[in-house]
């Protein structure tokens, strides 16, 4: 059968594995930060970054966070990327110190403004894509550039028809 339903290239994370994969990046970054191996803050791109930056930054022990908000996607389609909210620019400088945290880097255009804007923060996503890894310092899981990542925070527990068996 070379037809695929749409479900099958997709990856579903449940809150479990959010939460395992987010501390296994915290425990990867323990240690790396520019001061004395610590972190002055943690900034999550959000919305999606929000989850594993807490983790992150409860397992870091780093109680300084904010967030950056940067749109790129209109439901599934990806769009021009803005930013529309900033972190505090006192907080930021250049980025020396900073670990910016997000779930996903995809085509990594985001991850390219908030680069540009902050040189020289440390880049952190739970999951890459092939086209967004160059914008990564830091990541736990690669999957394919065509798989599409379902996360927790996008998803209902509802019944699911079997795909064989129906008459």
């Amino acid at each position: 059968m070379t037809d695929r339903l749409p479900h099958e290239k997709g990856f579903h994370i449940s809150w479990d594995q959010i939460h395992r994969d987010s501390r296994a990046l915290a425990w990867r970054l323990q240690g790396y930060g520019p001061d004395n191996g610590a972190w002055r803050a943690v900034v999550a791109i959000t919305r999606g970054g929000m989850a594993p930056a807490m983790i992150v930054s409860r397992e870091l022990d780093i109680r300084t966070v904010d967030t950056i908000s940067i749109k790129s996607y209109d439901h599934q389609t990806q769009s021009e990327a803005r930013v529309l909210k900033a972190p505090d620019a006192d907080l930021m400088g250049d980025g020396t110190g900073i670990l910016i945290v997000d779930d996903l880097v995809d085509s990594g255009k985001t991850l390219e403004i908030v680069r540009k804007m902050y040189p020289n923060a440390h880049f952190a996503t739970v999951y890459a894509k092939p086209k967004g890894r160059p914008q990564v310092d830091t990541f736990i899981t690669e999957v394919s550039q065509d798989t599409w990542i379902f996360f927790p925070w996008d998803m209902a527990l509802q019944y699911v028809e079997p795909y064989r068996g129906r008459d």
